[in-house]
């Protein structure tokens, strides 16, 4: 497409019409496809021709999100997987063998810790931490043996950012290959490939879906390293579903729109809370207040949905208030059109140690808000009265 503008190609970007000239790209619910002859067939399976096979390699649903998400984060090629975290082991696997070493940002989702501590540790690949914002914990970090440096920018959920052009450098100094976890900025708000990364995984469950509805995940990156997640992923088989893929391919015209009101909403909240007495901190990007502040200004078009407090009164408070929201949501999703309220060290983090949620900043009176699209004097209303 000749059109540069993100909005435009989200919403004209669409699969090849059929004979029945579609507006709407319809759902392709097939296994698999028919062959013209039995030379077709081979020369498909052989890589000669490119067509559809069997739709856990391939679907026109999945072809087109996929198409989508490759135009919108300035990558080459991409692939859709059933599920975020599907995304995340799926590159882990397709790259990392038994002797290998992950350099991990300590931030990360409980889910992907899980994975570096107790799946792959099983198979003899090996992970170290460092703090997003402690750039010689990374140098220092590199061990012979580092296939790959893993980092969420922002972070779950503690809003942390790290400088990836820096990152990035870094990486190819070393000839490490660099994956980010872009799920809370979306390819609106920020293309790590473009600022030196290799690969970008999304769970497009979250802000890409945005209305709490499917799964789904994407791995973007360059032909070559594609191609390796390919070959991992048509035979290990975490595909995404062509119901999913239409869905979701349908979100992605109304990310940009629902994407600053996210950002304008949760700004407005980060800016209410950090004036409330009740608040011991809070987190959002696009605050001067934020450490890396400068950082997100740099690389983030906005400063994203999420915001991340610290209540005073640790558990107690936090569970108080949280019992006493009216209009959010309890809820360990996030990237809804409605607002969210979860409770990190009870819910998605709750299987890391004490120890090590602190390590992360997650403390007792830790709160993840995901801020929808509600009118912002309803959802700041709410805010307030459940911490009076």
């Amino acid at each position: 497409m000749q059109e540069e503008n993100f909005e435009t190609i989200a919403i004209r970007l669409q699969a090849e019409r059929t004979q029945y000239k579609e507006h709407s790209v319809p759902l392709y619910l097939t296994s698999s496809y028919k062959f013209d002859d039995a030379e077709d067939m081979r020369a498909l399976f052989a890589n000669e021709k490119e067509g559809n096979v069997y739709s856990r390699y391939a679907n026109p649903n999945t072809t087109e999100l996929i198409d989508k998400m490759v135009a919108l984060e300035g990558a080459e090629a991409g692939w859709a997987t059933a599920s975020g975290m599907a995304a995340i082991f799926t590159t882990f696997g397709s790259f990392l063998k038994s002797g290998d070493h992950v350099l991990s940002s300590r931030s990360v989702f409980g889910s992907t810790h899980q994975l570096l501590n107790n799946v792959f540790s099983k198979w003899g690949i090996t992970y170290t931490y460092a703090d997003l914002d402690k750039l010689d914990q990374w140098e220092n970090g590199i061990q012979p043996n580092t296939k790959m440096i893993f980092v969420e920018t922002p972070s779950n959920p503690g809003i942390d950012i790290i400088d990836l052009e820096w990152l990035g450098q870094l990486a190819k100094k070393h000839d490490i290959m660099l994956v980010v976890d872009n799920c809370f900025a979306t390819p609106y708000l920020q293309q790590p490939i473009k600022l030196g990364a290799d690969i970008s995984i999304h769970s497009a469950t979250k802000f890409i879906d945005g209305q709490g509805r499917t799964l789904g995940g994407i791995i973007l990156g360059s032909d070559v390293l594609i191609k390796e997640i390919e070959g991992f992923a048509r035979h290990s088989g975490p595909s995404m579903s062509p119901f999913n893929a239409w869905i979701l391919s349908k979100s992605l015209e109304t990310l940009a729109v629902r994407m600053d009101r996210h950002c304008e909403n949760a700004l407005k909240v980060a800016e209410f809370l950090e004036s409330h007495a009740s608040i011991n901190k809070v987190m959002y990007p696009f605050l001067p207040s934020h450490p890396q502040y400068d950082i997100a200004k740099k690389q983030m078009k906005q400063g994203g949905g999420i915001v991340t407090l610290v209540i005073n009164g640790g558990v107690e408070a936090a569970s108080r208030f949280m019992n006493n929201l009216k209009m959010f949501s309890i809820s360990a999703n996030l990237g809804d059109t409605r607002s969210i309220a979860t409770h990190p060290a009870t819910s998605t983090h709750s299987k890391l140690s004490e120890e090590e949620r602190l390590e992360v900043g997650i403390e007792q009176g830790t709160i993840r808000l995901s801020i929808g699209l509600e009118h912002i004097n309803d959802i700041i209303a709410d805010i307030k009265q459940a911490l009076s």
